[in-house]
């Protein structure tokens, strides 16, 4: 079940995990850092759109069209922002409370660009 807030609804970190991991995840974590902090490290299976290249419209990857999307970044700010931005867009998006700092801190997985263990930048 999604959280509401008055910012809006917002999971946690072992919610999102939850939700999107596995052999059929029910939703996409779609990380709106810049390319710097994404490459340093981010959540294993997430999709990476920065929230600058949302806000100028570009549209999601295939693989996070028409799904139910958890919004992640750093510190839960962007995340906030992106997943109201894609609400009005007609999106399902939920943000995650605390970002992939919260995320790293819980002992969920962070890899870099290249699959081994990455950190939060």
């Amino acid at each position: 079940m999604f959280l509401f807030r008055r910012n809006g609804p917002r999971v946690t970190v072992d919610e999102a995990r939850s939700r999107t991991s596995g052999d059929q995840p029910e939703a996409v974590l779609l990380d709106v850092r810049e390319k710097p902090e994404w490459t340093a490290g981010h959540a294993p299976g997430a999709v990476h759109v920065p929230l600058t290249k949302l806000v100028a419209g570009a549209t999601l990857p295939a693989q996070a069209q028409g799904r139910p999307l958890v919004v992640i970044c750093r510190s839960g700010h962007r995340s906030q922002q992106a997943a109201k931005l894609l609400a009005e867009r007609g999106a399902r998006a939920v943000d995650v409370e605390g970002g992939m700092n919260a995320w790293a801190a819980a002992g969920h997985p962070v890899v870099d660009e290249r699959g081994n263990s990455g950190r939060i930048a």
